[in-house]
């Protein structure tokens, strides 16, 4: 844990909703002018998207079960290593996965590389005089018996839909961005889920605060579902691990967000439109006192 070097990670699957997050924190620190350092999960993967199908098919041979969830496909000591020294220094290495043909361009001209997606950059050193590390993937609450990533993490938020909409969303997504076919990401979804119970699961009884969408309508057979529920058709409880540590002003909170409710003393429930708003009333404090603290 670090004052003058905070590190905040958002900690969610693929398909769950940290692009939301991501984009209020952005907000956030457009507005207050923080320089904030932003790492993302995919860079931490141990290898590149040849080399995953590959090691895939080859774990699937002798009978095993390989995903991006668990620690045999992730550099999570890499991950320690830099959360660790961010905190301590404010320095580190970071790397990039690129997602795209726009992405390669931008990254290929910035280092002149001939790079493809779904490759990485190479690792470079983190720019001097960040205020705070941000951090948005898979890992940012891990923690195994060899590796403790959450043990440095300042601020650690989690994004959890109910697992029948997480897969409702991840077919779709994958469907409609990749050209996945239901059934290969179907196999996708068996072959993830050791990993997911045993790596991704725990982080949020780790989190300090998690936001959990609950859709309305009913999504009790994911796999056949037309449409994502939209977020009219949503609830998202917001549950504080230990609302005294960020001094959470409850009245506040249900006096600004319309229909908004207390289902117990550390949660409070809003409707799904009104997420990113929520997010942005919560997180802003938060991030200010961290920088009020950094200052001090």
């Amino acid at each position: 844990m670090s004052r003058k070097h905070p590190v905040v990670a958002v900690t969610g699957s693929s398909g769950a909703g940290t692009t939301t997050v991501k984009r209020a924190f952005e907000h956030i620190f457009y507005r207050d002018k923080v320089n904030a350092v932003v790492v993302e999960g995919d860079s931490f993967h141990r290898y590149d998207r040849a080399e995953m199908r590959e090691m895939v098919n080859k774990a699937a041979e002798q009978g095993k079960n390989l995903s991006h969830f668990g620690p045999e496909a992730n550099l999570f000591d890499k991950l320690e290593e830099l959360f660790r020294v961010y905190g301590e220094t404010g320095s580190g290495k970071k790397r990039y996965y690129i997602h795209s043909e726009d992405e390669a361009v931008q990254h290929n001209e910035r280092l002149g590389t001939q790079l493809h997606p779904g490759q990485f950059t190479p690792w470079e050193d983190i720019p001097e005089g960040t205020d705070l590390l941000f951090y948005e993937g898979l890992h940012g609450g891990v923690k195994t018996e060899q590796h403790d990533v959450a043990k440095y993490v300042d601020l650690l938020i989690g994004v959890v839909p109910i697992v029948n909409l997480e897969w409702i969303q991840k077919i779709h997504r994958d469907n409609a961005e990749r050209g996945y076919s239901a059934e290969a990401i179907v196999d996708t979804i068996l072959r993830r889920m050791p990993d997911y119970i045993n790596y991704i699961t725990p982080q949020f009884s780790r989190t300090d605060i998690n936001f959990q969408r609950v859709p309305t309508v009913d999504t009790s057979n994911p796999f056949i579902a037309r449409d994502i529920p939209t977020p009219d058709e949503s609830f998202v409880i917001i549950r504080f691990e230990d609302p005294k540590k960020f001094d959470t002003d409850f009245p506040f909170l249900l006096n600004m967000i319309p229909d908004s409710f207390m289902s117990r003393r550390n949660s409070i429930v809003v409707p799904g439109g009104k997420m990113g708003f929520a997010m942005e009333l919560i997180l802003t404090p938060i991030v200010e006192r961290m920088m009020e603290s950094r200052n001090a």
